[in-house]
């Protein structure tokens, strides 16, 4: 359906505003008042309108950042920092049904997952961006004394804030992604410029408006952008005012960030995607495993870098669990994102439906079949709506099971056993997360420790956390978001050392 056949159902906002810019401490319009539809991508209606900033929006951004971090106290005072970062949090808390609302309206996130993940969860990180920005412990180290080339010295590492953030977000889960990188580099020191998707506005429109009317945060230290311009975000990459890019996106598009950056010699944060491998060992409880593995890959529509999208199961236990998993699946059809019962909701957009459906035509050309699912939900005359998919007969050669297709599909893969169910996950150009089962916990260590991947799930259990570093080997990204690690990558070392 094209612009002009949709209708036009305005979505109220409340008391957030989400037609502007957060520029310098202020909400303003972008240059020229332009503005952008947002869609609704369960109903192919305009919801609302965000600000369309471009160039000019993004230089006053970038320069009120750099004054902020150059010209003021913020990367030096912890407690005020601590203090910002927790209003940010009551605020966001006390506006909670609001933004729930627009995270749904704007981006098809199941009601179900805002509780979790999509809302809740990254919200209460903040309290651990708190805490980092108060008690972190490696501000300064004493090393003691040594006598270098003669000279009787007292050595110190002091840690300080790296300077400017260009921070890059995706549309998936905006607000957890958003939160990811602007709260630990506020607690750290740094003054950050958040660019986001053009899909999910909303999200970041609201972080700007509540930070600005609700927090003491000084002009400049944050700084939200919102565009139309999928580019705009490579402003932040090549300018030399940026001393930090973090980005999260697809490989290809960190490859250019990381291009570019490379101008100034910029330092570069990639979370980037996977194709991550479920394995299912032959003692392990297969119906458990089955069923984890299709409410995994159909939550969000498929629509996380980090969820497995290759299930990998014993060879002779390969047509059971197809019957399992696809009686799960079935059970979990794509449907209303507002309905507290749904984890299936809509892709983004139909240009990213489109992209599915091209990976379900390809599976089919590799000679796969579809034990459930294989396209469009009938049961949705509007919206971008795929049913979880199960694709069977292929192995791990196919490009569907290489390719990080970013929907509701899992490819169903056998194996000969421990050592080629390792072979088979690690046979891949990302390595970001995975699983294992086994009805033997040592064994299922065992396995988990030859996989090359940044995170990885052991018996259904659950490893996302404020508190815990998440990023990924190989194509999968550079560094780590969250955590402590996380929070120290928006930091510098500075070694120092006196004459004693």
């Amino acid at each position: 359906m094209n612009h002009e056949e949709r209708s036009d159902t305005r979505w109220s906002s409340g008391a957030l505003g989400l037609d502007t810019l957060l520029i310098d401490g202020e909400l303003v319009e972008a240059a020229g008042g332009a503005t952008f539809d947002n869609v609704n991508p369960a109903t192919e209606e305009v919801v609302g309108v965000a600000a369309d900033g471009g160039a000019a929006d993004m230089d006053a951004a970038l320069a009120a950042a750099r004054q902020a971090f150059d010209g003021t106290d913020w990367s030096r005072d912890h407690d005020f920092r601590g203090h910002c970062l927790e209003q940010l949090r009551d605020a966001l808390v006390s506006h909670h049904d609001e933004v729930a609302a627009l995270t749904t309206a704007e981006g098809g996130a199941p009601a179900a997952l805002l509780a979790g993940p999509a809302l809740v969860d990254p919200v209460q990180g903040l309290s651990f961006a708190a805490e980092m920005a108060r008690g972190y412990d490696r501000w300064v180290e004493d090393l003691g004394t040594a006598v270098p080339v003669g000279v009787p010295s007292h050595r110190w590492v002091l840690r300080e804030a790296a300077g400017v953030v260009g921070a890059i977000t995706p549309w998936n889960f905006p607000h957890q992604i958003n939160l990811a990188k602007v709260g630990p580099a506020l607690a750290a020191g740094c003054t950050v410029v958040l660019k986001p998707a053009p899909d999910t506005p909303w999200a970041a429109s609201a972080l700007a408006s509540l930070a600005a009317e609700h927090t003491d945060l000084p002009p400049g230290v944050l700084n939200v952008v919102t565009s139309s311009d999928h580019s705009l975000g490579a402003q932040l990459a090549t300018d030399p005012r940026i001393d930090v890019v973090s980005f999260t996106g697809s490989t290809a598009t960190g490859k250019a960030v990381m291009r570019s950056a490379a101008e100034h010699i910029t330092r570069v944060f990639l979370e980037l995607g996977g194709k991550s491998a479920f394995l299912v060992l032959d003692d392990a409880d297969l119906q458990a495993a089955a069923s984890l593995a299709a409410v995994m890959v159909s939550t969000h529509a498929g629509q996380g870098c980090a969820l497995t999208t290759r299930l990998v199961v014993p060879r002779e236990r390969y047509e059971e669990a197809a019957e399992l998993v696809a009686a799960t699946m079935a059970a979990l059809p794509a449907g209303d994102p507002t309905d507290p019962a749904t984890i299936c909701g809509p892709v983004i957009s139909e240009r990213q439906r489109d992209r599915v459906e091209g990976y379900l035509a390809l599976a089919l050309d590799e000679g796969g079949e579809f034990a459930c699912g294989g396209g469009r939900s009938p049961a949705h005359d509007r919206g971008w709506f795929i049913d979880p998919t199960l694709v069977v007969g292929l192995d791990n050669s196919a490009r569907v099971a290489r390719e990080e297709i970013f929907g509701p599909v899992l490819v169903l893969i056998a194996h000969d056993g421990d050592d080629d169910a390792v072979r088979i996950a690690n046979d891949s150009p990302y390595g970001l997360s995975g699983a294992v089962y086994s009805g033997d916990s040592e064994r299922a260590w065992g396995v988990a420790r030859r996989v090359r991947t940044g995170t990885m799930g052991i018996n259904g259990g659950v490893w996302f956390g404020a508190d815990v570093p998440f990023g990924g080997y190989k194509a999968s990204g550079i560094g780590r978001e969250m955590g402590r690690e996380g929070f120290e990558e928006y930091l510098e070392v500075r070694s120092v050392a006196e004459a004693i």
